[in-house]
């Protein structure tokens, strides 16, 4: 049975949490890649503020597709979470409580996760057309220059994510291996 979160999320809501755990999401959710993270992270070192309050807030890892005639957005597909490694956890350190995208996530990543209480959420690669069914409002926040990068304010209504790797430390895909690794030595 899928655990039905609405943001912004806090620390009683991602202790709760087990890597593992189908959730469904809704409320606000921020979009950033790369260029976006690189962008804030030379925003905080210059002193000033970010485009949002980035304090118990999800930034989902996608650079959707252009919306078509009457839609909200296009394919909205999770990228690659590895890219942003270099600066997840100076945004974690400052509040950020969750993360949305695809693939494993460097040690430093990890200890941000465990250190201030976040969680990193694996969405279904693949499925862009299906997550943008449940993107029902989607507005430029920032760093519109960098088209399908900025940063996006969505709406999300029953976004589905598996957790990842929890507050806790734990990770899914290393449990996984783990689990497999030991059928295969029976």
């Amino acid at each position: 049975m899928p655990i039905h979160i609405t943001t912004p999320i806090d620390d009683s809501v991602i202790f709760e949490l087990k890597a593992g755990d189908e959730v469904f999401i809704s409320g606000t959710v921020y979009t950033g890649r790369d260029a976006a993270h690189k962008r804030m992270i030379e925003l905080i070192r210059s002193g000033k503020p970010l485009p949002f309050d980035i304090k118990g807030q999800i930034i989902y890892y996608v650079g959707p597709c252009p919306a078509p005639e009457g839609k909200v957005i296009g394919s909205a597909g999770p990228t690659t979470s590895g890219r942003m490694d270099a600066y997840a956890p100076e945004l974690i350190s400052l509040g950020l409580k969750g993360m949305i995208g695809k693939g494993v996530r460097d040690d430093s990543v990890k200890d941000a996760i465990r250190q201030h209480k976040a969680v990193y959420f694996g969405a279904t690669g693949g499925a862009g057309a299906l997550i943008s069914s449940c993107i029902k409002k989607s507005e430029i926040t920032a760093f519109e220059d960098l088209g399908t990068e900025a940063i996006r304010k969505l709406e999300v209504e029953n976004m589905p994510c598996v957790v990842i790797i929890d507050s806790h430390g734990n990770d899914l895909y290393e449990e996984g291996r783990k689990k497999y690794e030991k059928k295969d030595t029976e």
